[in-house]
């Protein structure tokens, strides 16, 4: 599939998605999201990838929401459809996805960007970073997920607050309240992600899927049956022979080589 609206290369194991919208302020349309689907579908089935990071071109914005022209259009029961497939929905599969994504964010991360950000496993953002959901002042509301998974990572007041606003937070802000994992002068924002980005790489990509999974787990299930589906994962995990080589790289004073099995 060539793509119109996104770049999608690979290098080192690592996948990067760039929203290629810039003069919209990589505002997210339907073709764009369907191109995000397909790289989505190449990224499941090449073990290769082992990690995925999401951006946005340019130095304005990493995604400024939704498509605003498009969503006018929409009728009731045309929102309730991109709410599933496009949307929510949408940004909850790259959320399970069995291995890390990151939002390398640069600029603002307003709407529907910011739940796509949400929605990834890290964020680190750039100093003159900007967030904010502003649905609010068209007389909506953040529907992406923002209500759910903003208000588990920063509580429930400060996210009542920013969504009856609509008010922008900057960066120092926003990595107090731990929305992003770090904050970085713009210019070096790329090289320190891809340095995360290569070191979660050289872990084994089986004990990713399941850490993640188990961690995705303990915002679903009460503290007892998380620490169950722990203690299953890692009698799973000692099944693999990415756990002897490991163990084995350890007592050989060597790099493990591991093969996600």
């Amino acid at each position: 599939m060539e793509y119109e609206n996104i770049i999608f290369k690979v290098n080192e194991g690592i996948g990067h998605l760039i929203v290629n919208r810039p003069e919209v302020r990589n505002a997210l349309n339907r073709a764009a999201r369907m191109e995000m689907a397909d790289v989505l579908a190449r990224v499941k089935a090449d073990p290769e990838i082992r990690v995925l990071i999401l951006s946005g071109a340019g130095d304005k914005a990493f995604m400024a929401g939704s498509d605003l022209k498009e969503l006018a259009q929409y009728s009731p029961l045309d929102m309730e459809n991109f709410m599933d497939t496009l949307a929510q929905g949408f940004y909850s599969q790259f959320e399970r996805l069995d291995r890390p994504v990151i939002a390398m964010i640069d600029g603002l991360c307003l709407g529907g960007g910011l739940e796509f950000a949400l929605a990834c496993d890290l964020r680190y953002a750039s100093d003159r970073f900007l967030l904010g959901l502003p649905e609010i002042r068209l007389r909506i509301m953040p529907a992406g997920g923002g209500t759910q998974r903003l208000s588990r990572l920063i509580g429930v007041a400060k996210t009542k607050e920013l969504v009856f606003t609509g008010e922008f937070i900057k960066a120092d802000e926003a990595l107090r309240l731990g929305i992003v994992n770090g904050v970085f002068p713009a210019e070096e924002l790329e090289e320190q992600v891809m340095a995360v980005a290569k070191k979660i790489a050289a872990k084994s990509s089986l004990a990713l899927k399941w850490a993640k999974k188990a961690i995705n787990a303990s915002q679903e299930t009460g503290l007892r049956a998380g620490l169950d589906y722990e203690a299953m994962v890692m009698c799973l995990l000692f099944t693999s022979e990415d756990k002897q080589e490991g163990i084995k790289a350890m007592f050989e004073k060597r790099e493990p080589k591991f093969q996600g099995k």
